[in-house]
């Protein structure tokens, strides 16, 4: 019998490693820290999680594109914010072969200087309003903090990057909230629990006025950032010169917004849900959504086979399904081996099964087995394929709120980090010289604001009337 691997998810960062190494997500030996190989199953899930993106874009009017991944210097450089807030880690390319190239290029960290230098030519009257693209692409910052696979990467195999442009502050403000509709209804469908913050000014994206981020709580107790969704007023319009004609006939600069989201979701995916056993996918990004498993050994066996072929062949009509056909492997092994991969349906088929014309339907998530009459197994299996999503979605939601904590004061913030763990709250009084006070006082870092938490009592820095709670944790 193969050798079993041991998981233990209170040991986290072994635990990841582990898991994504043996379910096949990516392989993080490649020569050059912060770069993975993806493969075919985990590049299969990734694929499955960005299309409900694309999706979610589409329905709302988005169009896809496809941008240049150089940025000559001068063109990145053009807005002064952007260009502090990235250059420390934009890689840059001076030479082809050994002749010095004619200007510096760089590879996008992100693709707003890139977009806008075109935006500023597609521009040209109100009726070109709004503009709405996105794209899906390779991104390459070169990551100064510790990195970890999918989590905290140099190279972004699939960045998802909306950018809008609009004629009136007040549509761009409307882009921002239907961005932020999108994105829960996106990490509403992957039950991956999550806060929206708006982020405190000090640590807003370079060249915005302002940006919400959705943030969730890993197994080890860090924060990690989801998504942001950004409001950027007229600074890169501004930069760039993109302007419109208006119906009044004057020349007006657009109102822009972006928001982007990349495969850290996945790991996110995977670090919440997963469990002792390894992973435990959601039907909707499973690569494998049932996995069919021939129960042999006895003079049944050809039928058996020819059974799970049938049903394969049947199944596959509507889900995602695999026939594991390896001889080599005994059954429990089998098992072992696809509940690590995270399969939410296992489908048994033996002799007994054959005589009664039945199959056995297990559960990923809890283990639960079913015996279903052979005609019944489609309606059964969408059905327990819904109970697994409802049953990561409780535990995710349970996980996320009993990691959120409200502190007295910044002694006992600091305590609940250094001990527990998770998001704690503070009472703020909005002044930025106050929040960052206490930032530095903790361990983690400032979050942001819940706008709509109600905050009763005193900032706990300065004594003045709390308008907000700040969130703090530590963060990847």
């Amino acid at each position: 019998m193969a050798e079993v691997l041991k998981l233990d998810k209170s040991n986290f960062s072994k635990w990841y490693d582990d898991v994504l190494r043996y379910a096949e997500i990516l392989d993080d030996r490649y020569p050059l820290k912060g770069v993975g190989v993806w493969m075919p199953y985990g590049f299969k899930a990734l694929k499955l999680m960005m299309r409900i993106m694309e999706n979610k874009l589409d329905e709302t009017g988005h169009q896809d594109s496809y941008f240049p991944i150089f940025a000559p210097a001068s063109i990145f450089a053009k807005e002064a914010d952007f260009l502090k807030g990235f250059m420390g880690e934009a890689l840059r390319a001076t030479k082809i072969g050994r002749r010095d190239l004619d200007e510096e290029l760089v590879v996008r960290p992100t693709s707003e200087t890139i977009m806008y230098y075109m935006y500023s030519m597609w521009i040209r009257s109100w009726r070109d309003l709004p503009l709405k693209l996105y794209q899906v692409v390779p991104i390459f910052r070169w990551e100064t903090k510790m990195t970890r696979p999918l989590l905290r990467v140099r190279e972004l195999a699939k960045f998802k990057e909306a950018h809008t442009a609009h004629a009136t502050a007040k549509e761009a403000e409307k882009q921002i909230a239907e961005g932020i509709d999108v994105y829960k209804q996106f990490y509403d469908v992957l039950k991956i629990p999550y806060v929206i913050l708006k982020t405190p000014e000090w640590d807003t994206f370079a060249g915005a006025l302002y940006n919400y981020d959705f943030f969730t709580v890993m197994p080890d107790g860090k924060g990690i950032e989801l998504a942001s969704v950004i409001n950027l007023g007229q600074k890169f319009a501004k930069a760039f010169d993109i302007k419109f004609r208006d119906k009044d006939k004057k020349e007006k600069y657009v109102h822009q917004t972006c928001y982007g989201i990349s495969e850290r979701t996945l790991g996110a995916a995977i670090s919440i849900h997963g469990d002792d056993k390894g992973l435990r996918f959601t039907s909707d990004i499973a690569p494998i959504q049932v996995i069919i498993i021939p129960i042999l050994g006895s003079k049944q066996d050809k039928k058996v086979l020819a059974k799970c072929k049938e049903l394969k062949k049947k199944l596959e009509r509507q889900f995602r399904v695999d026939l594991d056909l390896n001889l080599e492997k005994t059954a429990g092994e089998k098992f072992y081996h696809w509940e690590v991969k995270g399969v939410p349906i296992r489908l048994e088929v033996g002799p007994r099964d054959l005589e009664d014309q039945k199959v056995t339907l297990v559960r990923r998530d809890n283990k639960q087995k079913t015996q279903v009459l052979e005609p019944k197994a489609h309606a059964e299996i969408e059905e327990l394929l819904n109970k697994v999503n409802e049953t990561l979605n409780k535990e995710g939601k349970a996980w996320l709120k009993s990691m959120i904590t409200i502190a007295k004061d910044e002694k006992d913030a600091k305590a609940i980090l250094d001990k527990k763990g998770g998001i704690v709250k503070l009472l703020w009084c909005g002044e930025s010289k106050c929040g960052q006070a206490i930032e530095a006082k903790l361990a983690g870092g400032a979050l942001g604001i819940n706008e709509k938490e109600a905050a009763k009592g005193k900032c706990v820095k300065c004594g003045k009337t709390a308008k907000f709670h700040l969130h703090f944790a530590r963060t990847y």
